[in-house]
């Protein structure tokens, strides 16, 4: 899970905790967080700090209209940080996650439309010369060109100023406009990432899964650490003094019994093991 560091930074790439193995281990088998380094996070930052300034200046303070659209502007945002978060334990809850930020753009989306029709202004077009300057911007403030990197370092707040003769405008049908078109931008944006997200799912499986696969490794690397552990150094003999495995005809190693009814007993075992287990009494 995210954590928020004293000075403010942001900690939430999942290494969170003390490592009781000692580092043998990774701290976490998937990691999570990062949210804010998201394309479409950054956007939904800008949509929903433009979705308060909208309705303060132009939607009545009592109009049950004005909640709604802070609060589905807010929903689509919290909902990418929270599915970020989700990831390191449950890939269908980050994926459930996501989806219910697209779904609240969606709501939005109709909000600003629903404005502009009540309100007797005008819609842009998709490839309106308006609606294209605003698209331009989200053009060159994202390559487009590596659809596999869908992060960026770039802070929103500085990037939202690129978009400010629009959402600062003092005619609210040219705001709202400018907002749709940021609402198509990151539902753009929130496809691709659940695209991506049902990819790595059907191709790694989820947090269940890859938590069980790395159990399993441990296991095997307990067991072959514990079979080195049976064979004393000082009670081996060389090689070719040790009589032939009945099994594979190969040598074998002096061992000394740990475990059950001859524990302390010494016996030979084939050198081969795992992969062979013959074994003689001494």
């Amino acid at each position: 899970m995210s954590e928020q560091g004293r000075n403010g930074e942001d900690r939430s790439d999942g290494a969170v905790g003390s490592d009781p193995s000692g580092g043998r281990f990774p701290r976490r088998i998937r990691a999570s967080g990062g949210y804010r380094k998201l394309h479409s996070f950054q956007v939904t930052t800008i949509i929903y700090d433009a979705t308060v300034s909208f309705c303060e200046r132009f939607v009545d303070r009592h109009s049950r209209l004005r909640d709604q659209m802070v609060q589905a502007a807010r929903s689509g945002r919290q909902n990418i940080a929270e599915g970020s978060r989700a990831s390191a334990t449950s890939s269908q809850t980050e994926l459930r996650l996501v989806n219910v930020a697209r779904a609240s753009l969606d709501e939005l989306l109709l909000d600003y439309e629903d404005y502009l029709r009540q309100n007797g202004h005008v819609q842009w077009a998709k490839d309106s010369p308006e609606a294209l300057a605003v698209r331009r911007v989200g053009k060159n403030r994202v390559d487009r060109s590596d659809r596999t990197n869908p992060t960026d370092g770039s802070d929103p707040a500085a990037q939202a100023a690129l978009y400010r003769p629009w959402l600062a405008h003092a005619d609210a049908a040219v705001v709202a406009n400018a907002v749709i078109c940021l609402i198509h931008q990151a539902n753009y944006l929130l496809d691709q990432q659940i695209r991506a997200l049902e990819r790595q799912f059907v191709t790694q499986g989820g947090y269940s899964e890859q938590l069980a696969a790395a159990r399993l490794r441990e296991r095997e690397q307990k067991a072959k650490g514990d079979w080195t552990d049976q064979s004393d150094p000082s009670d081996r003999t060389d090689k070719g003094d040790s009589p032939a495995c009945p099994i594979c005809g190969g040598a074998m190693a002096l061992r000394t019994a740990k475990k059950g009814l001859r524990a302390g007993t010494q016996f030979w075992g084939c050198a081969k093991y795992p992969a062979c287990k013959g074994t003689k009494p001494l």
